[in-house]
């Protein structure tokens, strides 16, 4: 573990030299705060929605209508927690041969300092895996904590790139057989 302000963290287990703003498929994981059980239950192999639970399927389904260059794919709302296939699709992803990497030109030219105590680093100013997921969690919340005040998530999600067809095709029918096995899921308490 590495030390932030002389206080232990957990090491970011996100791919260096990577920038999550790339053209991509993304497998993404979210769970609910100590694993607890706000999104409904499994019956018979199939998820049935809490309130709650229509909200994350809601705001999911919201994403590329949100985010133009967002792809949602395959997608489950589990008891408690979702998994989902997001590609990023944009027309230029910043690759290119452009010197400044390919940020819009108000970026190029602005000299105001930008995003907070982050700074550049802030994941709200770039269009990326991280400001989708920021906006659903904080969209999700807002709204769960009408109905459950005690609704939090779990302070971060992951994130997996998908490298190729095969892993793509694997992740999916994991994704699709989710509420058949889970009785042997991981997240399952």
């Amino acid at each position: 573990m590495d030390k932030y302000k002389n206080k232990f963290r957990i090491s970011s287990s996100r791919l260096q030299n990577w920038d999550y703003g790339w053209n991509a498929a993304y497998f993404v994981t979210i769970c609910t705060a100590n694993r607890e059980l706000f999104f409904g239950d499994i019956m018979d192999g199939k998820m049935n929605l809490s309130e709650i639970g229509k909200l994350a399927d809601q705001f999911l389904l919201e994403i590329p209508q949100r985010y133009e260059y967002a792809i949602l794919d395959e997608f489950v709302v589990m008891p408690n927690h979702v998994h989902a296939i997001v590609i990023i699709d944009k027309i230029d992803d910043g690759r290119g041969n452009d010197m400044d990497g390919g940020r819009d030109a108000i970026n190029r030219v602005s000299t105001e300092k930008r995003g907070g105590i982050t700074g550049n680093k802030n994941p709200m100013l770039h269009d990326n895996i991280s400001r989708i997921f920021n906006w659903y969690t904080g969209r999700v919340t807002f709204e769960s904590r009408k109905i459950n005040t005690g609704f939090a998530w779990q302070s971060r999600f992951h994130d997996h790139i998908i490298r190729n067809d095969a892993e793509y095709q694997r992740i999916k029918n994991y994704i699709i057989n989710n509420p058949q096995n889970w009785n042997n899921d991981s997240f399952h308490h």
